[in-house]
């Protein structure tokens, strides 16, 4: 078998090791490093999260970052190419980050959303395409209640949820 067969199949069995393993801070983070995927401090892997399947080398997931569970982070399309996550940030579930995207720091994505723009610092996205519907005040990190989170969310007015007023 040729050099870089052998380089796709390990990537591969890694990558399917990564997905079904439990330890969301520990084993299916030291999989994907193994990977290539450069990975900070703190971060948090769910169940099923798919991380870039033939060039994990291209993303970087900061520090104190959670990508939720069955995510999936697609970093190269023809010429675009990267994605990278900051600090403290939060990808919900079934979220799907395309390629050539920055999620500044502090950043929450909602469930489900599907990022195809860089999203700036202490925001919060929603939708498909994601667009932002709040400032964020407080990261939602390991040591943040929903509450605490909640709390620190500044909406805008365009996306004010239901029986909501900006201040509440």
């Amino acid at each position: 078998m040729a050099e870089g067969s052998l380089r796709g199949l390990k990537n591969r069995l890694l990558q399917v090791l990564a997905r079904l393993s439990p330890g969301a801070t520990t084993l299916r983070v030291r999989l994907n490093r193994w990977r290539g995927v450069h990975i900070g401090k703190d971060v948090w892997i769910g169940y099923d999260a798919i991380i870039e399947t033939s060039y994990p080398d291209l993303v970087t997931i900061c520090d104190r970052s959670a990508i939720g569970i069955r995510a999936t982070i697609i970093a190269h399309n023809r010429e675009q190419k990267g994605v990278m996550i900051e600090e403290d940030v939060t990808l919900g579930p079934g979220v799907i980050v395309l390629p050539a995207v920055t999620i500044g720091r502090g950043a929450m994505v909602t469930a489900g959303s599907v990022v195809t723009k860089s999203v700036p610092p202490m925001t919060m996205v929603q939708g498909n395409p994601a667009q932002a519907i709040a400032t964020v005040q407080v990261p939602f990190g390991m040591n943040v209640t929903v509450k605490q989170f909640a709390k620190g969310l500044r909406w805008f007015p365009s996306s004010q949820p239901e029986g909501r007023t900006p201040a509440s």
